[in-house]
């Protein structure tokens, strides 16, 4: 399996348990204390650098830090977006295809030779 494709892959299942960490307690803890959001946070992200440490060291045998930085926001946005539509039930907003846009043109180069 190419290096790209195992980084990439990990770094979706991170940012899957980074997000829910982040702004889960928003909707599920809405009424508890803040500390007890910030206590189930922290062990949801455990696992989120359970994941993202072996994500960015096998990533970093084969890509530099800031294309791994920007995979990491592409990744980002693209779990981010999913999250807030269904889960949260934010509405799609046109402002999601123009950041998509502007981390495209982002990806182009970073990773241009």
């Amino acid at each position: 399996m190419p290096i790209v494709f195992k980084t990439t892959a990990l770094l979706v299942l991170s940012n899957v348990f980074m997000t829910f960490a982040w702004y889960g307690h928003l909707r599920n803890l809405s009424t508890a204390q803040w500390y007890v959001a910030a206590i189930a946070s922290w062990g949801i992200a455990l696992f989120e650098y359970m994941l993202q440490v072996p994500a960015n060291r096998i990533g970093f045998t084969q890509m530099s830090l800031p294309q791994l930085k920007v995979l990491q926001e592409v990744v980002t946005l693209g779990v981010f977006v999913p999250f807030s539509m269904f889960y949260m039930r934010q509405p799609l907003k046109l402002d999601y295809l123009w950041a998509g846009l502007c981390l495209v043109g982002a990806v182009y180069f970073i990773f241009r030779n």
